[in-house]
């Protein structure tokens, strides 16, 4: 008689982030918009979004930019990340919540071919949450970046992960990305690539230190 685990393990299917089938998207992470984020501090902010945008430049996935009415409070990208991709994609709305709406959006996600999507925005309730939800019901595996996603209190970060991980979303720590796109410190992005990013943006210190003993 099979029990409820076995019966569970049969169904599972770990799906990795694969570097070769993925798209990162940079959802609203605007100078107007990461302040309001008051789930983690304005600093963790800043720097999350950039080690999210980074991502995309180690590891060379194709990467789309989007922003919401810049005229307005939400204000233009963030010059730090616009520097990390000068020649990205930038698709600007004028008035869509969700980047699906957009016409020019769906037309350069689906333009790269790839079936995994990562993504962070701002809020994570609405500009992340969104976006992940119309991804899902395309049929993309989604992996959205909870620390590059921002939004006004913890409470409504957890309700917005919680409503994504209901559809299928698999919502991941910048590090754990990271290091499932890498795999092997061996590899090429490996530790000469990431360790100097780890020490930019991540605040595991003694890690570090201790892996890069490893190492030698």
């Amino acid at each position: 008689m099979p029990t409820l685990i076995h019966l569970v393990a049969s169904v599972f299917k770990y799906e990795r982030i694969n570097k070769d089938d993925a798209v990162l998207l940079v959802v609203d992470l605007q100078e107007g918009l990461y302040q309001i984020a008051r789930d983690q501090s304005a600093v963790q902010m800043k720097s999350h979004i950039l080690a999210h945008a980074e991502l995309g430049k180690i590891f060379g996935l194709p990467t789309i930019l989007t922003t919401s009415t810049e005229t307005g409070p939400n204000g233009p990208m963030t010059e730090e990340v616009l520097a990390l991709h000068p020649n990205a994609t930038i698709i600007k709305r004028s008035g869509e919540v969700n980047a699906w709406d957009n016409p020019d959006f769906q037309k350069a996600v689906k333009a790269t071919g790839k079936k995994q999507i990562i993504l962070g925005g701002i809020t994570t309730d609405v500009c992340t949450a969104f976006l992940a939800l119309s991804l899902r019901d395309e049929g993309y595996s989604v992996f959205a970046n909870s620390d590059a996603s921002g939004t006004f209190d913890v409470k409504t970060a957890n309700d917005a992960n919680d409503r994504m991980r209901g559809a299928g979303v698999q919502v991941l720590s910048l590090f754990a990305i990271s290091l499932e796109l890498m795999r092997d410190w061996r590899n090429t992005p490996g530790a000469a690539e990431m360790l100097p990013f780890y020490d930019r943006y991540v605040e595991l210190s003694l890690f570090i230190r201790l892996t890069r003993l490893s190492l030698h």
